[in-house]
Parts: structure tokens; C-alpha cells; sequence
């Protein structure tokens, strides 16, 4: 395994992160195709066997069973100081007001209660999920300084927004003084490249790691385009993301795996960790081949041929993966 910087900071942190949206509860409503606590042991096993030490999760991924399952399954395989844990914080985690955003009492509520749920002193990466355009962005700001400076999180991050919107919160912290993001979490993959115009760019000017979601597309660029898989039938938000004109770009992907004699997973995930400007694609995984590609991806050296022919028949994109 191979271990960057995420972004200026000293945290040493795997080049694939295993996302742990999978992991959690298949009887929570919007995660019903999720992995429970004995089904997800392996792959925590395999991950931290294959030298993976940064996981990603969020207090809103199967109601809060997520974060049970990473902390209970990396209590069991690592020691606490040799892991790095993400989580995120903005999704209505209750019904009613101030059950989710970002405003002061929510993250004072939601870090307690991540914390609480991963059996842990303190999380590695805190991150909101989305820019939350009802609570003023200094008043989340200030108030994750504070989680900070309380013990409660090492770092933070930010995930899918606006370019202007994650400049503004790297200029207002910097103005008052208070901890700068260190991490952008945005969607990125050959099918959706919108992020190269400034969300990219910008990350790479102002020293902040770049982690994306989704790498395979929610998979599709691992298989065939006509093959399907259960949760891409099953989550209703990956039909959101893509588009009937990637049939293209994934033929290119299938004939250089072909061509190659690996796995498709390999070839994209490869494309992905060598772009410009990326730390470390976070990866799902519900079978034990994932992993394996996923660690496997980062020893493909495309050619330059081989990036052009992944890249060509790419089109301009709607927003996708976060609102306006």
C-alpha cells in the first residue's frame, strides 16, 4: 500500500479509502441493500490486511449504523492510533427542527453522538456532507474550529458544493482564524468530470486533499453497460447520477481491461488515482475482489493512448451528486 499526505497536513493516509455506506443496517429504509455487522467483518479484515487505513462513513448511512459497524469492526482489527476515521455531519439525523445541518446546535449534537456511535474519543476527518444554505457558513465554521479545539476531531472536510461556496469558507477561515478545511469530498469519475473546471483546480492551489466519491460510478463503469448490479437496482440515488450517453465511455473502459487481461474496476479506479490533484478515491466494497482491485489499481500505469480513449467521448454534464 502506498500512503500520501492528506492534502498539507502530516496525516499519512492510504491511497484507497474504503467507503463504509455499505456497511451498516439492510433493514434501515434508504439502505436496504447495506451490509450488517457480521456480512461487513471481512471486509475489514481484507482492508486492513491490504495496508488501507483511512474509512469513510457518515452519521446519516443507515440511520447511525454505519458508524456502529466501522467502530466496532476496527476495534476488533486495528488499534485505535493506527486507523484514520472519517464521518460526516448535515442529513436530518430526526425529524422536526435542528435534526440535521449545520448550524452550531447540530454539530454540537451530531460529533457527540458520531462519536458516541463509533466508540471512539475523537474522529480523524470531520466533514459536512453538504453546504447548508439556511445556517450562515461562519456559524459552522466557528462552531467545527470548536469541535477542533475541544479534542473532538483532528482535522475537517467538506464534501460535494460549489467551487465559490468552498472558497468562500477557505477565505472566512482563514480571515478569523479559525481551523481550515483540509479535505474536499466531491463527486468524480469518467462519467461525471464537471469537477475538473474548479472544484479540482482550486483544491490543488490552495493545498487541500481531494478524495472522491463514487470512482466506478456506482459501479457501472466496473462492468458492462447493459450488466446491472443489486444496488444499483435497488439505490434509488444512483439513478440520479448518469447518463444513457456513457454507454460509449465504458466500451472504451471493457476493451482496454480486455485488452490488458485485468478486471474494468482496475483500469477506472486507475484513471481516477492518477488524474491530477487526487489523494485517494474512496471505494465501496460487497465483494472481496473490490478491495483486491481497488489496492491492485494503484499499480496500473495507463498509457497515454489508453487516458484518451478513456477520456474522448466525455460530454459536458448537469450538476449532479449535490443541489443548488
Amino acid at each position: 500500500m502506498e500512503y500520501v499526505k492528506l492534502g498539507r497536513t502530516g496525516l499519512d493516509v492510504s491511497r484507497v479509502v474504503l467507503g463504509c455506506m455499505t456497511y451498516g443496517d439492510p433493514k434501515a429504509a434508504t439502505h436496504d441493500w447495506a451490509l450488517d455487522l457480521d456480512a461487513s467483518r471481512p471486509f475489514f479484515k481484507q482492508a486492513i490486511e491490504a495496508g488501507i487505513n483511512f474509512f469513510d462513513t457518515a452519521n446519516v448511512y443507515s440511520g447511525g449504523a454505519s458508524e456502529e459497524v466501522v467502530g466496532t469492526l476496527l476495534n476488533e482489527f486495528a488499534r485505535r492510533e493506527e486507523v484514520v476515521i472519517a464521518t460526516k455531519v448535515h442529513a436530518p439525523m430526526r425529524p422536526g427542527p435542528n435534526g440535521g445541518g449545520l448550524s452550531r446546535k447540530a454539530i454540537m449534537t451530531e460529533i457527540d453522538n458520531s462519536l458516541r456511535r463509533l466508540g471512539t474519543d475523537y474522529i480523524d476527518l470531520y466533514q459536512i456532507h453538504r453546504w447548508d444554505p439556511t445556517t450562515p457558513i461562519e456559524e459552522t465554521l466557528e462552531a467545527l474550529h470548536d469541535v477542533v479545539k475541544a479534542g473532538k476531531a483532528r482535522y475537517i472536510g467538506a464534501s460535494s458544493m460549489f467551487a465559490w461556496q468552498f472558497a468562500k469558507a477557505l477565505y472566512l477561515a482563514d480571515r478569523h482564524g479559525w481551523t481550515r478545511f483540509s479535505s474536499m469530498q466531491p463527486h468524480y469519475n469518467l462519467l461525471y468530470r464537471e469537477e475538473e473546471r474548479e472544484m479540482i483546480p482550486l483544491c490543488q492551489d490552495q493545498g487541500i486533499a481531494v478524495i472522491p466519491w463514487s470512482p466506478l460510478a456506482r459501479g457501472r463503469v466496473a462492468k458492462p453497460f447493459h450488466a446491472d448490479s443489486n444496488r444499483s437496482r435497488l439505490d434509488p440515488f444512483s439513478h440520479s447520477l448518469y447518463v444513457a450517453e456513457d454507454e460509449q465511455i465504458i466500451d472504451e473502459v471493457e476493451a482496454i481491461a480486455a485488452a490488458r487481461g485485468i478486471p474494468m474496476a482496475q483500469v477506472a479506479l486507475a484513471w481516477v488515482a492518477t488524474r491530477p490533484g487526487i489523494t485517494a478515491p474512496i471505494v465501496g466494497a460487497t465483494k472481496p475482489q473490490h478491495i483486491h482491485d481497488a489496492v491492485a489499481a494503484l499499480n496500473v500505469q495507463l498509457a497515454e493512448d489508453e487516458v484518451q480513449r478513456l477520456e474522448k467521448h466525455y460530454t459536458p454534464r448537469s450538476l449532479s451528486g449535490f443541489s443548488r
